[in-house]
């Protein structure tokens, strides 16, 4: 088959000529899949076809190698694998080849595309040449030396450490390291060299034990960033940040080195290499901020991870440099959300150091506000408003109180007069980070008081009205404000004002530049958080709000013959409302009376939320799925009378593999329904029961819905009790299977341990909810032969001693509740086992009270379930 020219049809702008085309490669793969990738390897590597077919056929085939979605990844692994070795032997050949190629994208292509085989074959001790031959190219010409180390690069991206001997590491680093050396005199090699070493620093632990080595890979890292090639500096430079991380405690003997060759960047080189320095100090603060945390600051001598307080020593020269990036704005970063330059990484390093040093940091900063604050040129004011803004999180409130209390009423003032829209965006966000950071009940010093509450109301709102920015920051304080007095169940300073708030914040979203800087989505949020935290006192307007909002709803379902981007726009607003809703029906359903005025309300907001659903022809809308969990929870067994038309969304939402976040929102929702409907839920529960453990055997679901979904079973088995018996023999083999599975995270990561005990606690919800389900029934003897393997699961997480203390009291409430529904059927099976009693004993004496609680209950549990 010619493949030359449909490669090149592919990418024609003619639509026709590239669909056909398009089709002929999935016939011609689906068809002859040996053929077909030895034909695109072929293609890759001939010096007579055009690049763009050369570079496409080589992306084809890094495709058929690699994938997002877990499972399909596995399936083109597996795929890879069966082939034909002498096949796979001759696609290698080529991709080997094409690195030498004269063209620089076939090359680049072809490093890739042999970095995904690598990563499939190096774990099955596969290709066992690639490495020597590849480090034989050293000393060909540059353009095959660059290829090379990039290929090493990617290598080492794809590939974890541990599939690599130190002796095949040590080699690449050294070809690394020299092809990054001042001595090599071509740029295209050192920049690859340099970006290969970013990936390699990974495979160096043992490199960077020794001194020798450790002194020799720095010298040649920070040589690099005085390179007179920007690319290779600023590449220099992420080797430094990614090393400021990984090997934080090796730094100390460079640190003062470092610290010039930042320093001189952040003042003289170009912004992508000055940012990369700022980064450098960033990174060191995040170390150092995770370890103050870990270890709470009583180290001893000894500690095995030492803070090396980096930032505070360089604290005298670090700030003034960062201050001095504050005052190299540009002129329109405020309209663009993304706006990333040095001014803003400045700012953000500066919010960093100062969560690092806390107190210490105040005195080093005050100065250069009061100098700047009143300065003619914007970017002083702007820049000092920025430095106030960023050290409001970390030192102590009785050190910023008083500050803060001085400066206020200017911040107020420079909000509403300041000529210039940038200084009124940093003042408004500087407002927020006060109201976050130092109000609220555990302040002591209280800065909003009974004599500036009008005064900073009345200007949030005025805020509003201005530009799209400003407003939208306005909103943001505004938000925080009303956080404050979140816990304040009685009176709040803001009830007079709620009116007025509410009021500001609907036109606000009405603007006609509202979708601009995300103002509407900041103002929906500052009016839930305004409801959310409002008093008894209000509650008359809160409900005047239902219908408002109803009404607004109402409208986006009007809309006809939409694009697709007023479709998307249509259902971001329909989302923020259904959030709106959601709120009031959780504010007036959390008391009797208000509850009884507002379920007036519900079958019209039920028929709302049914037609936004109906909406959309594949997916569920999250928001509203999420409105109706709050409005059955408010609605209670009442809510049976929706279930026949809601039902079909329920089973759409569940069945959403791709949109797990939807699934996870939906599988909460049926939590929600059991608890309100109890056992009126049990004519819809064989259809949720056959969704849910089609969702536990499916590989393509994302695993953090899978906790979830075993505390669901749970919910069932509680809101219909006996009547779960016919799902037993399938529930009970999918807990079974996932506990051996949990019980052993032993020598794995953070994240993996974090989502070992989810799942853990996921898995003993249920079972406990289970078993408080049978509780009092006939049929409770249909649980004593699953009580054995109960017990083993509870075992076996005692002993691996790893569990966090969320499923500690989840754990010793299934032992009890084990012994209290079994009675003396369980007592003699607890006696029995492993560490049940230890278990106990160690809850027992717990400083965790709810922890101490269950235990105690669990022990009378158990101490009647013997004597029996």
């Amino acid at each position: 088959m010619e493949v030359t020219q449909v490669l090149l049809n592919a990418q024609s702008v003619d639509s026709t000529v590239r669909k056909h085309a398009e089709e002929t490669l999935k016939q011609f793969q689906e068809q002859n899949l040996p053929g077909f990738l030895l034909s695109l390897s072929g293609e890759l590597a001939s010096e007579e076809k055009p690049v763009d077919s050369r570079k496409l056929a080589g992306l084809i085939l890094k495709n058929a190698l690699d994938a997002k979605e877990q499972h399909r990844k596995y399936e083109l692994v597996q795929r890879w694998l069966s082939l034909d070795v002498a096949v796979k032997t001759q696609i290698k050949t080529c991709l080997l080849q094409t690195l030498s190629s004269p063209a620089p994208d076939a090359r680049s292509t072809a490093s890739q595309v042999i970095a995904k085989v690598a990563g499939i074959e190096l774990p099955q001790k596969q290709w066992p040449e690639l490495i020597g031959s590849l480090l034989s190219n050293q000393q060909l010409p540059a353009h095959i030396k660059q290829a090379t180390l990039e290929t090493l690069g990617y290598l080492c991206e794809e590939v974890s450490p541990d599939v690599m001997e130190q002796d095949q590491v040590n080699k690449i680093l050294t070809a690394v390291i020299q092809g990054m050396n001042a001595e090599e005199k071509n740029n295209d090699v050192r920049l690859a060299a340099t970006r290969a070493l970013y990936n390699a620093l990974g495979f160096a632990q043992a490199n960077f034990t020794n001194d020798m080595e450790r002194d020799f890979i720095m010298r040649v890292v920070c040589q690099a960033t005085l390179s007179p090639e920007v690319k290779i500096r600023q590449a220099a430079f992420e080797c430094l940040v990614s090393i400021s991380s990984t090997y934080y405690e090796k730094l100390a003997p460079y640190i003062q080195d470092i610290f010039t060759i930042t320093a001189k960047a952040v003042r003289e080189d170009e912004e992508p290499v000055a940012l990369q320095a700022i980064e450098f100090w960033s990174s060191i603060c995040d170390e150092e901020i995770d370890i103050l945390e870990d270890y709470g600051g009583d180290f001893t001598a000894d500690s095995d991870v030492p803070c090396y307080n980096f930032i505070k020593q360089a604290l005298p020269a670090l700030v003034p440099m960062l201050l001095e990036t504050l005052l190299k704005q540009e002129e329109d970063q405020d309209q663009d959300e993304v706006a990333w330059n040095l001014a803003m990484a400045g700012g953000t390093c500066l919010g960093l150091v100062a969560r690092t040093v806390g107190d210490d940091i105040v005195p080093l900063v005050m100065p250069f506000i009061e100098e700047n604050i009143t300065k003619p040129d914007w970017r002083q004011r702007e820049a000092a408003t920025y430095a106030f803004g960023s050290i409001l999180e970390g030192p102590s409130p009785d050190k910023l109180t008083p500050i803060v209390n001085g400066a206020l009423n200017f911040m107020l003032t420079a909000l509403t007069k300041d000529a210039n829209s940038h200084v009124k965006d940093t003042t408004a966000w500087t407002l927020g980070r006060i109201f976050e950071f130092l109000h609220g009940s555990t302040v002591e010093i209280p800065i909003i008081t009974p004599a500036n509450c009008q005064q900073i109301i009345t200007v949030l709102l005025q805020s509003m009205k201005d530009a799209p920015n400003v407003a939208e920051k306005a909103c943001g304080a505004l938000y925080f404000l009303a956080q404050g007095y979140g816990d304040v169940a009685a009176s709040s300073p803001l009830t007079p004002f709620f009116q007025e708030m509410v009021q500001s914040l609907l036109t606000a979203t009405h603007r006609e530049d509202a979708g601009e800087s995300r103002l509407r989505t900041a103002a929906y949020e500052a009016l839930n958080e305004v409801v959310r935290c409002s008093t008894d006192e209000t509650v008359p307007m809160v409900l005047q709000l239902v219908p408002v909002i109803m009404m607004e709803l109402h409208q986006t379902l009007e809309a006809q013959k939409l694009s697709s981007d007023e479709r998307e726009k249509q259902s971001e607003l329909q989302g923020l409302l259904c959030g709106c809703l959601q709120v009031i029906i959780q504010k007036l359903g959390s008391s009797e009376p208000t509850k009884y005025a507002f379920l007036q309300y519900a079958d019209q907001i039920m028929s709302l939320f049914l037609r936004v659903f109906a909406c959309r022809s594949a997916t569920v809308h999250e928001e509203a799925m999420l409105s109706i969990g709050a409005l059955a929870y408010a609605t209670g067994p009442d809510f049976a009378k929706y279930m026949p038309e809601f039902y079909k969304y329920l089973e759409m939402g569940l069945q959403n593999f791709e949109e797990y976040q939807v699934c996870a929102v939906t599988v909460g929702v049926v939590g929600d329904l059991c608890r309100a409907l109890e056992d009126k839920i049990l004519p819809y529960c064989d259809g949720i029961m056959t969704q849910l453990l089609k969702d536990l055997s499916s590989n393509q679901l994302h695993r953090s819905v899978k906790p979830p979904i075993f505390s669901c079973f749970g919910d069932i088995a509680l809101a219909i009790g006996e009547n779960f018996e016919k799902y037993l023999m399938y529930a009970m083999p999918m807990l079974q299977s996932a506990a051996e599975l949990s019980a052993r995270a032993t020598g794995a990561d953070d994240e993996i341990l974090d989502y070992t005990n989810l799942l853990r606690n996921g898995i003993l919800e249920a079972y406990s909810s289970i078993f408080q389900g049978f509780k009092n029934s006939p049929k409770t003897q249909l649980l004593i032969p699953y009580a054995p393997h109960i017990l083993q699961f509870l075992d076996s997480i005692y002993m691996e001693k790893d569990m966090d203390d969320v499923v500690m009291k989840t754990a010793i409430g299934v032992l009890g509740d084990l012994a209290d529904t079994l009675g003396s059927n369980a007592g003699s099976l607890i006696q029995q086992s492993v560490s049940s009693k230890d278990f106990l004993i160690e809850c027992l004496s717990s400083d965790d009270h709810l922890i101490k609680e269950s235990a105690e209950w669990a022990q009378m549990a158990i101490s009647r379930a013997i004597s029996v």
